[in-house]
């Protein structure tokens, strides 16, 4: 009897076995929703689906299986979500949310004393437990959001996972930096970093997250934790009424910084300075404050502690722009509401920069919402700007794009002059910025920029200037301690001139140069004294000097193409920022850089011991395409340090030199469009400068009041001027036209800000010299008798006040004054006669100055209800500009009447210039 109970089981398990082994599908799924795959997994296999349909994420399956069992077919079918499976006896499959369904559970799991909760693991290796959640109770009046993340593998079992994501505002989906979040039953908790982003290790189970930050609603939510997961967290704002409180991000970095003469101006700081026709500028802020100014009223480029224009590196998202201002400088080239900050390196320049001399000017655009559509405007007198921020994937990308564009001509229309009347000046500026973040440990941005200046005044001669650049950089963390990233960037400038106004001489003249860089930076974090910057970068430059050519067969003009100009530009660079103590950091940084004039070419050669001149060539020489011309460079050093002399008082010093290779050609006192880049080469050597800089930093009364006072003195070396009477348009041999000397720029700068309170604002003055020598053996190639005369923008004081009061939260009033000394000019001093002709005697170059400049510039500023629900918030800026109508010189020029000399100044705001402006943001 118990020999035929034996058969007949074996008989049972081999049929059950067989059944088994039978029960093996082969389908195939195209593109096929998740739905319609369970159907067709119905129709195939005759299982019926149990699920809710909220629980499926748009996605469509493509797969084919061969001989593969359902539980096969689900696993890999559900891989990606977060969806387990139950198959029972009766051919159903029960679909669940996260945590999986147990037929059965492990002896003793009910055992006295055991603690039903998610923090229980496996009784031994390779049992599981279930995850059990303990019943939870909750004010009747609270509603705390439940959120399950991962899925329950019954392999593993319940252990510790890590839950990551990013914490965004939800209005405007930036990132909120320094969150906590706290499981604070459990004693766990991290804090968000300068992305948003955070990582944090929990146990599996119920866990009740919560946050908290100053400015932002305190939040709570019940987290079940099955697995590794993300978990992206958007919160309020909020606001509390205080008698007064003021949160000052970096509210010591003036004093703590290792670095002399940096400042960071955010886009913000221009919202309440008047300037001219209402339109904000974050860039003459920048001119407002100590050691930067310009040569003049409408004159673009900066003037930085003594320096020429051509010596400042200015960066839009890491490419070069070659000239940042429309319209002669009356308006900068960029987007207001684009810009989020611009960083000015005046003093200690990191060594990741090079090639230029004087400072770098690193402007930075904002980041798109990756959250809401949102946006900001603008319509003023002669302008109107718009700036839209487009999320194109929610939480990880968007895409910035702004315009701006000029309709000045009725202004000039409007005006008495017939000439002017006749006149057009119009500009625009187009730009797009899309930043996508890929995973947590890559970030990629791409940046497009395109200006376009068109000005014809009282002229027949229609003047065209553009600016275009592109970049790409690409942000990798490789682990906690080593980060790097990598930049392709590419910039042109051109300009062009169409003369048509005569019968036989109308021509079309034109410029351009460009550059490619890449560019290699890496940081690591040593430990916490030493951080390390380091890379490599080149670059390479193409330069058209210009071309002139007739406009028809039957104009005179001969046709003329300067040969194109190449160079390479290359640096290894390394950083190490290094903490002595907690009183004493040094920045201390080396760049060593390297160039190359690159053919082809036929430079010429002149004879040693005379003049550069036509006659002193001794030949020509010919270098073929992409070989060495000259080569020059050679190591730059970048040291500075700091001292604190107690939590609120520092001194810093710093030693900087640089080496620059490429030079404007110009002969006018101010940058004009048609200012050429000279590229340095066999017969022009670069500019080198050694900048020394002490200074005093001091915070009062906490963080109420900034105070610095900084001092400079700058050497520099082969500075490029121009002999009198000097043609550097369209010559191919322009080293016969130019000197090269010594210059030397010192001066003392004094900031005192006030940063809080209803009246905030600045003062700055500074007293600085610019001076220049060149001198020679030859009489021909000296000027004032090799003696130093102070350059074309030496000013010695500069003296700004910044002012805005808030009568309340929404009316403000604002006002600046501005003094500086009359720049340098040289002045006919008499007259001689020669052979029966009579000539003008000049004095020594720049002996004499123009007039005094000053201004005082008001406005009222006028801000919507502050109401959180609504579309869009309005700010209106009423300014009047040059409130005296003081008639401040921009140039003086002399013409003869008659044979008398006579002195005439022109002026580009002589009257009081008032405007109104509409802003709005949504």
């Amino acid at each position: 009897m118990n020999f035929k109970i034996v058969v007949i089981a074996i008989l049972y398990l081999q049929i059950a076995s067989a059944q088994k082994r039978v029960d093996t599908f082969s389908i195939a799924f195209n593109n096929l929703p998740i739905q319609e795959v369970f159907s067709q997994l119905n129709q195939k296999t005759g299982y019926v689906f149990y699920y809710a349909n909220d629980w499926l994420a748009p996605r469509n399956i493509t797969q084919d299986f061969q001989d593969a069992t359902l539980p096969q077919i689900l696993g890999s079918v559900l891989e990606e979500t977060d969806l387990n499976f139950f198959i029972t006896e009766d051919h159903r499959v029960v679909l669940t949310r996260n945590n999986s369904i147990y037929d059965n559970l492990p002896e003793g799991f009910f055992a006295a004393g055991q603690k039903e909760s998610f923090e229980e693991t496996g009784t031994g290796e390779g049992e599981t437990q279930p995850l059990v959640m303990e019943k939870q109770t909750a004010n009747a009046d609270q509603v705390v959001e439940t959120v399950r993340i991962g899925k329950e593998n019954k392999a593993n079992g319940p252990k510790t996972f890590t839950i990551s994501g990013f914490v965004t505002n939800l209005e405007t989906g930036k990132p909120i930096p320094n969150l906590a979040i706290l499981v604070k039953s459990k004693g766990l908790g991290t804090v968000t970093d300068e992305e948003g982003y955070y990582e944090l290790g929990l146990p599996a189970g119920l866990n009740i997250l919560e946050t908290s930050s100053l400015g932002i609603a305190n939040s709570k939510r019940n987290v079940i934790i099955y697995n590794n997961g993300k978990l992206n967290i958007r919160l309020e704002e909020t606001f509390e009424l205080l008698d007064e409180v003021v949160v000052n991000a970096n509210a010591t970095k003036n004093v703590e910084d290792v670095g002399t003469g940096s400042t960071t101006i955010g886009a913000e700081e221009s919202k309440n300075i008047p300037l001219v026709l209402g339109e904000r500028d974050v860039l003459k802020v920048a001119t407002t404050l100590p050691g930067v100014t310009t040569a003049g009223e409408g004159a673009s480029g900066f003037n930085v502690r003594g320096g020429k224009t051509d010596q400042n590196l200015i960066l839009l998202d890491k490419a070069v722009i070659y000239n940042p201002s429309h319209f002669f400088g009356i308006f900068q080239a960029l987007n207001p509401f684009a810009i989020e900050d611009v960083t000015i390196y005046k003093g200690h320049i990191p060594a990741e920069y090079g090639g230029r001399l004087s400072s770098v000017f690193d402007i930075n655009t904002k980041k798109a919402n990756r959250q809401n559509l949102s946006g900001e405007a603008s319509l003023g007198p002669v302008t109107a700007n718009v700036v839209l921020e487009v999320p194109i994937i929610k939480e990880k990308s968007g895409l910035l794009l702004g315009g701006r564009m000029a309709y000045s001509d009725w202004v000039l229309r409007s005006l008495k002059d017939v000439s002017l009347q006749k006149s057009s000046a119009n500009f625009y500026d187009v730009m797009a910025k899309y930043d996508h973040q890929i995973d947590r440990k890559n970030d990629v941005r791409i940046s497009g920029y395109y200006s376009k200046d068109a000005f014809s005044i009282t002229s027949d001669s229609l003047y065209g200037y553009s600016n275009r650049l592109f970049s790409l950089q690409w942000d990798h963390s490789f682990n906690e301690r080593n980060s790097g990233s990598l930049l392709l960037a590419n910039s042109e400038y051109q300009f062009d001139i169409g003369y048509d106004g005569s019968e036989i001489d109308n021509f079309s003249q034109n410029y351009r140069i460009g550059e490619t860089e890449v560019k290699a930076r890496f940081r690591y974090l040593m430990n916490d004294r030493h951080n390390i910057d380091y890379g490599i970068s080149g670059k390479v430059y193409n330069v058209s000097p210009g071309e002139i050519r007739p406009n028809s067969p039957q104009d005179i003009i001969s046709p003329l193409a300067i040969p194109r100009e190449r160079a390479l530009e290359a640096a290894l660079f390394v950083t190490d920022n290094f903490k002595v103590s907690e009183k004493l950091l040094f920045d201390l940084g080396l760049r060593y850089s390297f160039y190359a004039a690159l053919g082809p070419s036929d430079p010429r050669r002149y004879q040693a011991g005379l003049p550069v001149s036509e006659g002193s060539v001794l030949d020509t020489l010919h270098y073929d395409k992409n070989k060495f011309i000259k080569t020059y460079g050679g190591p730059e050093i970048r040291i500075s340090a700091r001292y604190l002399l107690s939590e609120n008082a520092s001194i810093k010093a710093s030693f900087d030199n640089a080496n620059q290779y490429i030079h404007t050609l110009s002969n006018t006192t101010t940058v004009s469009p048609i200012d050429t880049w000279k590229l340095s080469d066999y017969n022009i050597k670069p500019q080198k400068a050694n900048q020394f800089a002490l200074g005093f930093y001091k915070n009062l009364n906490g963080i109420d009041y900034e105070f610095s006072l900084e001092g400079f003195y700058k050497m520099q070396k082969n500075l490029l001027d121009f002999k009198t009477g000097a043609k550097l348009l369209l010559n191919q041999y322009v080293e016969t036209e130019v000197l090269q000397g010594e210059g030397r720029a010192y001066g003392i700068e004094f900031l005192l800000r006030k940063n809080t309170g209803n009246l905030n604002g600045w003062i700055g003055y500074t007293y600085s010299r610019s001076l220049l020598k060149l001198d020679s053996k030859f009489r021909e190639e000296r000027v004032n008798d090799g003696r130093y005369f102070p350059s074309n923008f030496d000013k010695p004081h500069d003296f700004s006040i910044v002012l805005n009061y808030k009568f309340t939260k929404r009316y403000s009033f604002s006002a600046n004054f501005i003094y500086q000394t009359g720049r340098p000019v040289t002045f006919p001093v008499g007259n001689y006669s020669f052979n029966g002709i009579e000539y003008v005697l000049y004095s020594d170059r720049n002996q004499y100055r123009i007039p005094d400049y000053y201004r005082l510039d008001i406005g009222f500023n006028i801000e919507g209800n502050h109401k959180i629900k609504k579309f869009a918030h309005s700010f209106w800026n009423i300014s009047v500009y040059n409130v005296f109508g003081r008639n401040n010189p921009y140039s003086v020029f002399f013409v003869s009447n008659n044979g008398e000399i006579k002195a005439l100044q022109s002026s580009i705001f002589s009257v009081p210039v008032p405007s109104i402006t509409y802003n709005f943001k949504f």
